[in-house]
């Protein structure tokens, strides 16, 4: 329990940041809204804008003009920035011990690798979840000041479940990597790189039909946002499959943990 609290207390001041930032972020996001719902001149850019261009925005299969498809627009940038955010904290939260010279101390205590391991993984998932919901609360809340058609509630709740998951995959990829690796330090960059490689695959595929088959490394195309947003569902089978990629990332990273060589 007390790993648990200082880990908490260690990552305070890094969570409120980001949770401005995360409720900032939908706020000028939406701000933009009421330009394009107008169907003026900047909606008649995007309808003039190449099919390569939209599909780089994320601007293909969306109708920016109504307020549910202007959402789907922005999600994807909300995503990846909570997806960093989760890959990032879960490499630091193990590798920081090897980072600061604290290792002997930690390890010293009259408590088991798995103990540690828990707490740290429990402090994080309460970072991740914390996240989250100020993404959630903040797009309701600047989502409704905006919206005057349709209630687009169940939408946001089922993106921000999307959102969850793909962030409970980093978070775990994060703690794997740093847990593996013998220099812990290089995770944070490596896990960054590959969520951009991620995010480049799924803008790529969906240019070029053929290479489709990638999507299975890029965790952003696991869900359809088209079908969240039309039908405010998300295909069970890919959720059960993801809760056991988790499960697996969580379960190497108890064991390559167990058995690495702490640098005090």
């Amino acid at each position: 329990m007390n790993i648990f609290i200082r880990e908490l207390k260690a990552h305070r001041k890094a969570l409120i940041i980001w949770s401005i930032c995360m409720a900032l972020l939908v706020l000028s996001g939406m701000g933009k809204y009421t330009a394009y719902s107008s169907g003026g001149a900047s909606s008649e850019v995007f309808d003039k804008l190449p099919n390569t261009m939209k599909v780089m925005l994320g601007l293909n299969g969306f109708e920016v003009t109504k307020i549910s498809g202007f959402f789907a627009f922005l999600f994807p940038y909300l995503e990846i920035t909570t997806a960093i955010h989760a890959a990032l904290l879960g490499s630091s939260i193990i590798a920081k011990e090897e980072r600061d010279k604290t290792t002997e101390f930690l390890i010293a205590k009259p408590v088991s690798r798995n103990t540690i391991i828990t707490s740290k993984l429990l402090a994080a998932l309460i970072n991740v979840i914390i996240i989250n919901l100020v993404s959630l609360l903040s797009s309701l809340a600047i989502v409704s000041s905006f919206n005057t058609g349709e209630d687009i509630t169940g939408e946001i709740l089922i993106l921000h479940l999307i959102m969850f998951i793909v962030q409970l995959i980093f978070l775990t990829l994060g703690t794997l990597l740093a847990a593996w690796l013998r220099k812990s330090k290089i995770s944070g960059s490596l896990v960054a790189n590959i969520i951009i490689v991620g995010y480049i695959i799924s803008k790529v595929t969906d240019l070029v039909d053929y290479l489709k088959a990638l999507n299975i490394f890029s965790p952003f195309k696991y869900f359809s946002l088209q079908k969240a947003v039309n039908e405010n569902e998300i295909s069970i089978s890919t959720t059960l499959l993801c809760l056991a990629v988790i499960a697996v990332f969580t379960a190497c990273t108890y064991y390559f943990y167990q058995r690495r060589d702490m640098n005090v």
